[in-house]
This record gives structure tokens, sequence and C-alpha cells, in this order.
């Protein structure tokens, strides 16, 4: 298990590191498995000072990627609302374990408890389910005409064979307006 920190056109004072290992390292005591939590710290001339700092933490545990992003005027603001984000993924993964180990009590009673707020979100949860299945055909082009695709689908995501590295990838609109591509690799 390893903390990685790193910053853009963000100086890492020792007091903020110390700050942040302070906040995640709570993060081991529900999760214990964890191999890897990365920060990235990050300032934006944006116009809007409210969105100039951003906090994004990537915890990745067995079987489990959890992650957050969060921006904000003051950047240990930007961080606690990332863990606060990243502390209600941990309540939703444990209860669904929990409830897997048929209501064991002593795990119950180690787990913080939850607000009304989060009680809410993961009854909503609950009750999703999948109610229609899209099948689609999918042809092999390269990132660039998966671009021009989605540009002419106006959608935020597109779904597409990469002829590049034989396999599925999506391809995404990010909020900076630049795009993402996700390229699953099976464990």
């Amino acid at each position: 298990m390893s903390l990685v920190l790193k910053g853009k056109n963000v100086n890492l004072q020792d007091r903020t590191k110390d700050y942040i290992e302070k906040k995640v390292s709570k993060f081991y005591r529900f999760l214990p498995n964890i191999n890897e939590i990365r920060v990235e710290l990050s300032q934006e001339a944006t116009r809007s000072s409210q969105d100039r700092f951003i906090a994004e933490i990537t915890v990745r545990a067995k079987k489990k990627i959890l992650r957050a992003e969060e921006r904000s005027s003051d950047l240990h603001s930007a961080i606690d609302i990332a863990v606060d984000k990243l502390n209600s993924q941990i309540a939703r993964v444990k209860g669904k374990q929990i409830d897997r180990w048929h209501n064991n009590k002593s795990i119950r009673e180690e787990f913080p408890p939850l607000s009304d707020e989060i009680l809410d979100v993961l009854a909503e949860e609950a009750d999703r389910k999948v109610v229609r299945v899209k099948q689609f055909t999918v042809l092999p082009m390269d990132e660039e005409e998966a671009i021009e695709q989605m540009q002419l689908l106006a959608h935020d995501f597109f779904v597409f064979y990469n002829a590049n590295v034989g396999r599925i990838n999506v391809l995404y609109k990010r909020a900076d307006n630049d795009y993402g591509l996700l390229d699953p690799i099976v464990a």
C-alpha cells in the first residue's frame, strides 16, 4: 500500500502533505486491502474562484477502484469534500459486504454511523435495476474517428472497437472539454 501525492500548479507544502496523510489514513481502517491511494491536486485559472482548486483522489483496493474529484475555492476544502465522497463510496461498498455477511454485528459496530442523507442515497441505489439493454454494432476505428462520431451523435460518451489496440474502448467528454479514453484490461 502506498500514497502517491501529485501537484499541478500547486506547491505541496509539508503541512498539506500531513493533512492529506491524516485524512486518507482512515480509509485503511475500513478497506484493509488498499494497494494505492493517489491524490492529485491542481489549480486552474478559472473565472469563478469557487472552482479554482481541484482534488482528485483514487483508491485502488483489491477488485475495487474508488474515485472522487472535487473543486473548491480552497485546497483543503476540496480535499475534505473529496474525502467525504470517498467515505460515502466506502460506506456503500462496506454496506453491501455487511449484507453479504448476514448482518455481522461486530462489523457494524466498528463502522461509523451513517447520516440520514447517506442512508437515503443507499436506499435509492438498492432500488435501481437495469431496465433497458441496448445492443449495437461496433466498427473498428481509431480515436480520431470515434471523436468525430461522438460529436456527430452529440453524446457525452462513445463505445467503439479501437483498431489500434484491438479492444473495446469508451471515449468520453471531460468537464474541461477535453476527451478521456477508457481502455479496460481484464485482470
